[in-house]
């Protein structure tokens, strides 16, 4: 069974070598020792959540604080091919189960979109406390998943902002139920196609409210150069649509067959 994971901030493994110990403090701390009851002589990850995992041995274990002896440090790094999931915001906390699920199965990067037909709206103070939430959403689901990545959580868009990062990305795929080819055709073609160095690619994959994305929409986002696609033969909930893509295209694009580095 693999180790427990807990998050250390960004930076905070840098000068660490093996053999040295490492000190975790304030709720992580709190949360392996009084719920997870962590005790010397276990093992566990402390991760920084931008790729580097500590694995050590629990030396010490107190309500505030946990001190852990590193055997191993490692660094996991990105994949090639990113994966960015834009949700539409949605009602019934349906967003938020999306993004959580599709960060347990690997997703890069969130972000909220403030569709037309979205019935939640995100303004003023709301907005802050949302997008605290979701990054707050994200970070436990990379910690259930044992990720040493949390996915970045970007600021919210409107449609037109949403535009703008279409036309930036390598391949922008709106899954909606009227497409044609299907969405691991269209996968397929563009990988086959695409180049294999350069740096990082990027594939945003677009998922509507319960309503769905409104013709307008789907007109200005393919002007911009996104493609519809086929998810399957059923209609999707807002909430499941967005981790279906993610594994089908993980197993595609062979992210899931990668060793981790």
């Amino acid at each position: 069974m693999s180790n427990p994971v807990f998050f250390g901030g960004a930076g905070s493994l840098d000068h660490l070598v093996p053999g040295a110990r490492y000190t975790l403090q304030g709720p992580e701390a709190r949360h392996a020792v009084t719920v997870k009851r962590l005790a010397p002589g276990e093992s566990v990850d402390i991760a920084d959540g931008a790729g580097k995992r500590l694995t050590g041995t629990v030396v010490a274990a107190s309500p505030a604080e946990l001190t852990v002896e590193c055997a191993e440090l490692a660094v996991e790094h990105q994949p090639d091919i990113r994966l960015v999931l834009v949700q539409a915001l949605a009602k019934g906390d349906r967003d938020e189960l999306a993004v959580e699920t599709a960060t347990e199965l690997g997703i890069d990067a969130v972000v909220p979109w403030q569709s037309e037909r979205s019935i939640v709206r995100w303004k003023g103070e709301r907005a802050a406390k949302a997008h605290a939430k979701w990054q707050s959403v994200v970070t436990a689901a990379a910690k259930q998943a044992r990720r040493a990545w949390i996915p970045e959580v970007r600021a919210a868009v409107e449609t037109p902002g949403l535009v703008a990062a279409v036309a930036a990305a390598d391949l922008a795929v709106i899954l909606h139920e009227d497409a044609v080819r299907p969405l691991r055709s269209v996968l397929e073609a563009w990988h086959a196609a695409a180049p294999g160095a350069g740096g990082p690619r990027e594939i945003l994959l677009i998922v509507g409210p319960e309503g769905g994305i409104s013709p307008r929409e789907v007109t200005r986002l393919c002007d911009a150069g996104a493609v519809t696609a086929l998810l399957g033969n059923h209609v999707l909930r807002s909430s499941t649509a967005g981790p279906a893509a993610v594994v089908l295209a993980s197993d595609v694009l062979g992210r899931w067959s990668a060793a981790r580095a």
